[in-house]
């Protein structure tokens, strides 16, 4: 079975008195999810909007990330498909930090 998807993430960004949000959201055809981040510049750092940009948009679409892989295991729970023991699969359970993210 041959198919193409696009999925588009759209990322949106928004700074006031050095703290920057992100906000991530993909729209799967069957569910919306949003991921969200932030970054909080040092006040003795010097103000370069770029790096809080970039690390909010990183941890937003980490978040996004983490929230699409429950939906999969979720889903692949419904099938009543079982998780090879591979690596990548050990966070099932938790869905925290793992070995494979830390």
């Amino acid at each position: 079975m041959a198919r193409t998807l696009e999925w588009r993430v759209r990322l949106e960004l928004a700074e006031d008195d050095g703290t920057t949000r992100a906000r991530a959201t993909v729209d799967t055809g069957t569910a919306t999810l949003t991921g969200h981040g932030t970054a909080r510049r040092n006040p003795d750092d010097p103000d370069v909007p770029e790096i809080g940009d970039e690390l909010a948009a990183s941890r937003a679409m980490s978040d996004l990330a983490r929230q699409l892989l429950r939906t999969a295991y979720r889903d692949i729970g419904r099938v009543g498909a079982g998780l090879p023991e591979a690596e990548g699969y050990e966070d099932v359970g938790g869905y925290g930090w793992s070995a494979v993210s830390a």
